[in-house]
């Protein structure tokens, strides 16, 4: 039987949720989200914005539009080679970690033994101890030992530094690829010993390119720290001094334009290499 047009229920329109607006609270905690971004960038914006500055005096108003001060750099004989003495500081220390710290991530990840879980933690203890404890105690042990901490100069700024930075930064290397091994798959490694690869061929073909986004991005992180790590450096460094000491020495008598333009290329490098490590981690998590 069919029911009669003026009977049938008819459709209603669909409901529209309106927008809520932002309570008290939200509006809270996105200014103090914002009070805390303007407190820890608005610094450095200054810097960068000194840094093309017309006058070699620090003080408003700002006269912006001049490179002046990044061609004063370029000709500054010290700062160059303090910048090449970070450059093979931060290379060799991330050839260094990686060379120790691949293989201790694959020994927490693979092996069982007594004290492992003391050793786990243990691992993570470089990178809480305070710069000057490390620094300290290195110092100590190296002039125990005999070691000069000019010794390799000038090929690098000395051993004990790069020694230094190395033991202090491996723990970076050993916890961002132990993460990125406890989520492998080990089936694929089995897949590959069934098909006659040895050991060698299935880490080199089947695990590295696995995990090579962890591997590439935990080097990018050591670099990053070690270019600008001052407080394991200041008492490890020998006859040449790398670029944050540099500046500081220069701090010591005023701030002036070129140390402007150096903060501001170094900022560049770390928040360009940063992004780089967010995504490679991002690649791995996807992975």
């Amino acid at each position: 039987m069919s029911v009669p047009l003026s009977v049938r229920p008819s459709a209603r329109p669909p409901v529209r949720l309106s927008a809520r607006p932002p309570d008290r609270l939200t509006a809270l905690l996105w200014l103090a989200g914002a009070g805390v971004f303007a407190f820890i960038y608005l610094p450095l914006m200054v810097v960068i914005l000194y840094a093309f500055h017309r006058s070699a005096i620090i003080a408003w108003p700002l006269e912006l539009g001049t490179l002046k001060w990044f061609g004063a750099l370029a000709h500054d004989r010290a700062m160059i080679e303090a910048a090449v003495a970070s450059l093979k500081l931060a290379l060799v220390t991330v050839v260094i970690s990686l060379i120790i710290g691949l293989p201790g991530a694959f020994v927490l990840d693979r092996f069982e033994f007594p004290g492992k879980t003391a050793f786990r933690r243990l691992v993570l203890l470089p990178l809480i101890l305070p710069g000057i404890i490390t620094g300290v105690a290195l110092l100590t042990f190296f002039s125990f030992v005999g070691l000069s901490l000019s010794s390799g100069f000038p090929l690098v700024p000395g051993w004990p530094v790069v020694l230094g930075h190395s033991a202090a930064l491996t723990s970076v290397v050993i916890t961002q690829v132990f993460a990125r091994l406890q989520r492998f798959d080990r089936a694929l490694e089995e897949a590959s010993q069934d098909l006659y690869a040895n050991e060698w061929q299935t880490f080199w073909y089947v695990t590295l390119p696995t995990i090579r986004t962890a591997v590439l991005g935990a080097g990018l992180l050591v670099f990053t720290l070690s270019l600008d790590e001052i407080a394991v450096t200041f008492f490890l460094i020998g006859r040449q001094n790398t670029l944050p000491l540099h500046i500081w020495g220069l701090l010591r008598r005023g701030i002036t334009p070129e140390v402007n333009a150096a903060s501001t290329i170094i900022f560049l490098v770390s928040v360009g290499v940063i992004v780089i490590w967010a995504r490679l981690m991002r690649e791995q998590e996807t992975a």
